[in-house]
């Protein structure tokens, strides 16, 4: 990682919170899971009959990975929200036995904090998931997750979204009584992740002079490919397009030709193997194709970056977006830009 304490170099903010993931985790597991559990128990007990999941940007693509998860593992349904038929249309929907979980980095945009208001309201048990246990929306919720991920100054969210996953995959897993074996390895293999950032930095130049990206998944990795997207959108400016691989394949493959790159996240599962059929027609096209899976799969693309094996499905986001954040990183550097002063971005977005 670049040197935090240089103030000169463009990114350090972005570096050092990337670099503390790590930590994040570790201290998620070792303090937070607790909390969590009895939160989740006390939940579990009510025995919600249906899931809404509500949140905007980086914190969108966290739920709809708890959306995978609840539908997957619990076998309840959920969906997420539109907010607006709340605050805009006054839409006043029967809740009773709706469990809401709301996910925000700062827990302050006010259509979060009204839409969960009116949720409660409307007999939802209500969850915040934030990173400020003092926000509004922790104070409108009947129960708050701490995802305990510290202040995080960067304008483009890094840390603070893989806590929101650890912190909700360990909800689900509370939700359903499990053990959180499958989480306890993610600290150390992260910080090997991110060890590896030279890989990426030579990948970058791959990509420094895109004019489109396309971003493709399956299953769990769908939604690291929205947030792969988002991020390098918001960083090196470069148009990116995510896509479930079921979709690509209803026509937005015809825009896939030997110059545009596309990025494909494989997950080592069910979602890979959803996903060969659309890596073989992408092969077909002749596409640039980096892949972030396993190390199979990076020998069959253009290029790649392998993750490391024997991880459960269910918790390889974590480690997905790893590379895909340090790719950002290095694309925006080497565009001659500043990933920590996005332009016409704010911390908190105010949407009504």
């Amino acid at each position: 990682m670049s040197d935090p304490q240089t103030a000169s170099v463009p990114g350090r903010i972005m570096a050092a919170e990337m670099a503390e993931q790590p930590a994040v985790l570790q201290r998620i597991l070792d303090e937070g899971a607790p909390k969590i559990r009895e939160i989740a128990a006390e939940i579990a007990a009510r025995n919600p009959r249906f899931v809404l999941l509500t949140a905007r940007g980086t914190s969108d693509n966290a739920a709809l990975y708890a959306k995978y998860l609840i539908e997957i593992l619990l076998g309840k349904p959920a969906g997420l929200t539109s907010m607006s038929t709340t605050t805009a249309y006054g839409a006043k929907p029967d809740l009773t036995d709706v469990l809401v979980v709301t996910v925000s980095q700062s827990g302050g945009s006010p259509d979060l904090v009204a839409s969960t208001k009116a949720a409660r309201e409307a007999g939802a048990v209500t969850l915040a998931v934030t990173n400020n246990a003092a926000s509004p929306l922790a104070e409108v919720s009947e129960f708050h997750i701490d995802v305990l991920a510290g202040p995080e100054k960067a304008l483009p969210a890094t840390k603070t979204y893989t806590a929101e996953l650890l912190a909700l995959y360990l909800l689900v897993e509370g939700l359903r009584g499990g053990d959180y074996s499958a989480a306890k390895e993610l600290p150390a293999l992260a910080a090997g992740v991110l060890a590896r950032q030279a890989e990426v930095k030579a990948l970058a130049e791959r990509y420094r002079f895109a004019q489109r990206l396309v971003i493709t998944s399956r299953g769990y990795g769908y939604p690291t490919a929205r947030e792969a997207a988002l991020k390098l959108m918001e960083t090196t400016y470069i148009p990116a397009s995510p896509f479930s691989g079921a979709d690509l394949l209803h026509g937005p493959l015809a825009m896939v030709d030997n110059v545009s790159p596309v990025i494909a996240i494989v997950p080592d599962g069910k979602g890979g193997e959803a996903l060969q059929p659309v890596l073989d027609r992408l092969r077909g096209r002749g596409a640039d194709l980096m892949v972030v899976g396993q190390q199979a799969q990076v020998d069959a693309a253009s290029a790649g970056f392998a993750l490391p094996p024997g991880v459960p499905e269910e918790v390889q986001p974590i480690l997905e977006i790893l590379p895909l954040q340090l790719l950002a990183y290095e694309v925006t550097i080497a565009r001659g830009q500043d990933p920590d002063a996005p332009r016409a971005l704010a911390k908190v977005t105010e949407t009504r």
